[in-house]
């Protein structure tokens, strides 16, 4: 049995099991997919919005070769950081469930399961799309991640969205060659596009290298075409793949599973004390993005990271673990 068993080992799972460390509890993190695997899904040579120094965990440096580092530069960071810290990873093995209650929750996992008197929960948002709930939206040239643009070179390619993933899918798409179209049901390119690519992706939109359909909506997908609700009325144009970069959200179906509330307001948050971060559920908590809900810009690396050291130091002094 440990004292901590953390689900997900992304920056902030990690960041959980350094921290349990260091306030002398033992710690297992089990991850359903790689370590770090929001960020392997990641497009490549994707930069982070954030600074390295914003990004590190354990007090351990980030280099980076450029002012923002990439995602291949995350990736290695966070594998040397699990490796330095001696991190107990057991990856590639989902929860199905937990049961009992503090100081014996029993992990259930595809493959085992694993002992525990705490358990945090740091799962981040990236697995779960928001669908569109549309016919046609699971054919196969359907997709909502977009990893790289060689695939759709000389294809016709809807991009659906207007932020920071639309954004990026659309140009590196273009500069591929592929015909790009962009919809969306907004008026314009969010604000909230990165400084650096919004101005890019307007000058590509003026030029009419990359068509767009403001205020609009997808309505239907077909083998070859797609069907727009636009402000003149239906539409329909050749197509050949469509990357819905709609945005993604939480488990729910898993928190409730796990005997999480979720609160009854718009972002359907999570229910969790603000200073410890335990869930109604005694001993289980949660960390990083995974507290917003719906509301996924609440908490990034930068800010979930922190979560960790209220977390252990909750479980270590305010609550302590029964004694092994």
């Amino acid at each position: 049995m440990v004292d901590v068993a953390i689900i997900g080992a992304g920056p902030v799972g990690l960041a959980c099991g350094i921290e349990a460390k260091r306030q002398g509890l033992t710690h297992r993190i089990i991850e359903k997919g790689a370590l770090v695997n929001s960020l392997v899904g990641y497009p490549a040579r994707m930069e982070f919005f954030s600074t390295p120094e914003l990004l590190e965990i354990g007090g351990h440096p980030f280099p980076s070769k450029g002012y923002k580092p990439t995602r291949e530069e995350g990736i290695e960071y966070y594998r040397r950081v699990a490796e330095a810290e001696g991190l107990d990873l057991r990856l590639y093995e989902a929860v199905e469930r937990v049961e009992g209650a503090p100081d014996r929750f029993e992990i259930h996992t595809e493959k085992d399961t694993h002992l525990s008197r705490r358990v945090v929960l740091a799962t981040g948002f990236f697995d779960v799309p928001n669908y569109l709930g549309i016919p046609g939206e699971d054919l196969p040239k359907v997709t909502h991640y977009f990893r790289e643009p060689y695939p759709y070179s000389h294809q016709r390619v809807a991009v659906i969205g207007a932020k920071n993933s639309a954004a990026k899918a659309a140009l590196s798409c273009y500069r591929q060659g592929a015909y790009v179209t962009l919809i969306h049901r907004g008026p314009a390119i969010s604000d909230s596009v990165k400084y650096w690519i919004k101005p890019d992706l307007e000058n590509r939109i003026s030029e009419g290298a990359i068509e767009t359909r403001f205020n609009s909506t997808l309505t239907r997908i077909t083998e070859d075409e797609i069907h727009i609700d636009t402000p003149s009325g239906a539409e329909r144009i050749p197509n050949d793949w469509v990357l819905a970069m709609t945005g993604y959200r939480p488990n729910y179906d898993f928190l409730q599973r796990l005997g999480i509330a979720i609160e009854d307001d718009d972002a359907r948050t999570p229910v969790y004390d603000d200073e410890s971060f335990e869930t109604n559920r005694p001993g289980l908590y949660m960390a990083g993005t995974v507290c917003g809900g719906l509301d996924t810009s609440r908490w990034f690396i930068e800010n979930g990271r922190f979560h960790a050291q209220q977390i252990m130091r909750h479980i270590a002094h305010d609550h302590p673990v029964a004694a092994s």
